[in-house]
Parts: structure tokens; sequence; C-alpha cells
């Protein structure tokens, strides 16, 4: 499965087609999936451009992707889009039309609840992990064969610390609701070597300028579509 990451949060400045408003997530979502993107993930903006998980700009992101596109749309949860842990499981209760699925940082506090939150609402969770320590977490705490993906997501911008912390990722994870798919990506500089070591080990992966604004050639990429085309002739 390749998944299209259509903008992060990553301000509009950041590049040209960068899509923040509910016409132009849809836009760039049905480009991505002509690319060859299977399921997509957004982080929807306010009036402002801000993040946010308000249920009137969630729902009409969400909407307005379906309209484009018939595959799965997933929303971040982010600790750092709200100010407390109470306010995302608001926010997440006042959705009403959620999407099919929504990452939950495993590191950050009140993740446990807000995943099951999720669950109970009929939305997937998919547990991000970015350091082995959160794999840790992830396995101690139980609620990973709940998960509709575990993501592995090294945060380090330097291969010889990323590469190896994505097996201690594994490590952490053997035996560990062996289920349940696991998703493995890099951002910026580790993009395209961490995309080829997920296809190295049969694993879902994710392409998008939330994680690179360059091609793996580093050249700037045009959009989304462009770095779904590219990551999609190496995963077949």
């Amino acid at each position: 499965m390749l998944k299209a990451c259509l903008n992060g949060a990553r301000p509009g400045d950041a590049h040209p087609a960068i899509p923040l408003t509910p016409d132009q997530l849809a836009a760039e979502a049905r480009a991505a999936v002509d690319a060859g993107a299977d399921a997509l993930h957004i982080h929807p903006r306010d009036d402002r451009g801000r993040e946010t998980l308000d249920a009137v700009h969630i729902d009409a992101a969400v909407l307005a992707v379906r309209a484009a596109v018939d595959v799965p749309v997933g929303v971040s949860t982010g600790a750092w889009i709200v100010e407390a842990a109470a306010d995302r499981l608001s926010a997440v209760r006042s959705w009403s039309s959620g999407p099919d699925f929504a990452s939950v940082n495993v590191h950050e506090d009140g993740a446990a609840a807000l995943a099951e939150t999720l669950v109970s609402l009929g939305i997937g969770v998919e547990a991000g992990l970015w350091t082995p320590r959160a794999a840790v977490r992830l396995r101690e705490e139980g609620w990973a064969d709940r998960c509709l993906r575990i993501l592995l997501e090294p945060i380090e911008d330097d291969l010889d610390v990323a590469l190896p912390s994505v097996e201690a990722m594994l490590a952490e994870l053997d035996g560990v609701a062996p289920h349940v798919a696991r998703l493995l990506h890099g951002h910026d500089s580790t993009t395209w070597v961490v995309l080829e070591r997920a296809v190295e080990l049969g694993y879902d992966t994710r392409i998008g300028l939330e994680d690179s604004l360059a091609d793996a050639d580093g050249r700037p990429a045009s959009g989304n579509a462009a770095l779904v085309e590219a990551a999609r002739r190496r995963t077949g």
C-alpha cells in the first residue's frame, strides 16, 4: 500500500503545491490517486491556515476529499494541534464526517485513551512510532492489536541514525500484533532511502509533500503526484 501524505504541518509557503483548503486538498488527492496512491493522509486547516481538529474543518476537508476520490482518507491527531489531551478527545468526539483512520503518536500524553475513543467511533487507528522507546511503550500498553496499522516513522535526519532506529523498533515489535500492517517512511533527507527499506521489508509506505519537497535525485518536486509516481516506480 502506498499512501500519499499531502501537506502535513508544512506552511503554505513551503511549496507552491501545498494544499490547505478543502478544495485544494481534493485536487491534490485526485492527482495523487491518479498517480497511484492507495490511501491519503491529510492535515486539515482552519480559515487562517492553521492545523485544526475542529469538526467544521475536519468534516469539510474529509467530505471534499471523499467527493474527489474513492480511497481511504486519514488525518493527524498530533498533540501540537490542540492545547491539551482533553481537547483532542472532545474534538474527535464532535466529528460528524469522520475519516477512515487517524494517526496517534504513541509517545504523546493520552495516546491510549485517544486510540480507544477513535476505535469506539469506528475510526481506524494508526499507531505512530517515532523512536524505539515509543515501540516499547506500545508493546507494554497492549493496544497494538486494536490498530489498523503501526507506523514506523524515524525522526532522525541522519541515515546512520535513522536506519538503526528502524531496526531497533522492529526488534521491539517482534511478535507484537503480527496481524497488524506495518508502514515505514522517512522524512526530508531520509525519505527515499527509508522508502527503499520499506520495499525490502514488504511493508506499506508513504510519500508526499509532508515527507519530502524533493524527488529521489534531490531536485525540487513539482507536487504530490510527481512524488507518488516516483514512489510507485519503486514499490511496484
